[in-house]
């Protein structure tokens, strides 16, 4: 069992577990569950309703509703959860994920493998909430039906996106601060964005910090210095992006000058 609290805006924690003839009383949250099974499987009650969750599936379980969980035919099951608050999913989606928590969606499932991943790597937080975002507004469309609405001029907000980014590179960023600044919803920012550019936010701003540290390597500065004032987390994290983007790590290319 391992359980975090991330780096990232709206993640109250992550949540990996397995279990064998574990079963849960009747309990609530007081955030969104987003439960994925990697092997064997879950029954379990959901305002009184009998449903299950396997390793094809999303299951998304609303703040506040009573449920309980115990594993299934298999005797065992492995999970991996994403505790979530209403800045991805808001109260007016409760009632659809009372009625029909299960998602079956093999897009949706791999994009949350993938944040996973990145999660349990401490990757960039921003990179995280980008996809968070992307993930949130897939659920939505899952759970209400439809498609949600595209916003206009893309343009015009990626063009204002860029200028904050340019003019706070060193400094962290979040989406949903990035969003209240330009009055957008994030996901319609990470698309626009992507759009207008070819890359989402982080990974232009990413780039960005990758120039900054290429031109103060260069300058003789050493590399934890570089990297705490370009808002790396630390040395091994510049060494990360760097070698991902240059082809080699910050030390070999400083000493190639």
């Amino acid at each position: 069992m391992t359980a975090w609290t991330p780096p990232v805006p709206g993640v109250h924690e992550v949540f990996h577990a397995s279990f064998v003839d574990h079963a849960y009383p009747g309990h609530t949250h007081d955030t969104w569950t987003v439960l994925v099974v990697d092997d064997g499987d879950i029954r379990y009650d959901l305002d009184r309703r009998l449903h299950g969750s396997v390793t094809t599936v999303t299951t998304v379980l609303p703040p506040h509703v009573v449920h309980d969980g115990r594993a299934g035919p298999s005797g065992r099951f492995r999970k991996k959860v994403l505790y979530l608050d209403d800045r991805y999913l808001g109260e007016d989606l409760i009632g659809h994920a009372v009625d029909a928590p299960t998602i079956i969606d093999r897009r949706l499932r791999g994009a949350l493998d993938v944040v996973h991943r990145q999660l349990a790597a401490g990757d960039d937080a921003l990179t995280i909430e980008t996809r968070m975002v992307l993930i949130a507004e897939r659920l939505r469309e899952r759970l209400v039906g439809r498609p949600a609405e595209r916003p206009r001029n893309s343009d015009d907000v990626a063009a204002r996106a860029r200028d904050v980014l340019d003019a706070s590179a060193p400094a962290a960023v979040t989406l949903a601060d990035l969003g209240a600044r330009l009055h957008v919803d994030p996901a319609h920012l990470v698309r626009s964005f992507s759009r207008r550019f070819g890359v989402p936010p982080h990974a232009y701003l990413i780039g960005r910090r990758i120039d900054a540290a290429r031109r103060q390597l260069l300058e003789g500065r050493p590399a934890g210095t570089v990297a705490a004032e370009l808002g790396f987390y630390d040395q091994a994290h510049l060494a990360r992006h760097f070698k991902r983007h240059v082809g080699t790590t910050p030390g070999r290319f400083a000493r190639s000058r």
